[in-house]
């Protein structure tokens, strides 16, 4: 049979359709300022809500855990970033 003159259409990126659907139409991936932003919002607003009439503590620390594990993240995430990945 002679070759025809049509390319095949494989992806460029070498996904596989079925493992991942959406590389048929193009990037995706994750938006890291988008993401910091965010969780230095959730962080903050977790540092808000201590202001407020509570009886207890208990509250108190679960937000300042929550916040605190949150900025941690953050800051690794941070650090992590400027340094290359090395092998």
């Amino acid at each position: 049979m002679a070759p025809s003159s049509e390319l095949e259409s494989r992806p460029a990126h070498g996904a596989d359709p079925h493992d991942e659907p959406s590389a048929e139409w193009g990037w995706h991936g994750v938006f890291p300022r988008a993401t910091r932003i965010a969780g230095w919002l959730t962080a903050f607003a977790m540092l808000a809500m201590l202001i407020g009439n509570h009886r207890g503590h208990i509250e108190d620390i679960w937000l300042i855990a929550t916040a605190a594990v949150i900025i941690g993240a953050l800051i690794y995430d941070r650090i992590r970033s400027r340094t290359p990945w090395r092998r």
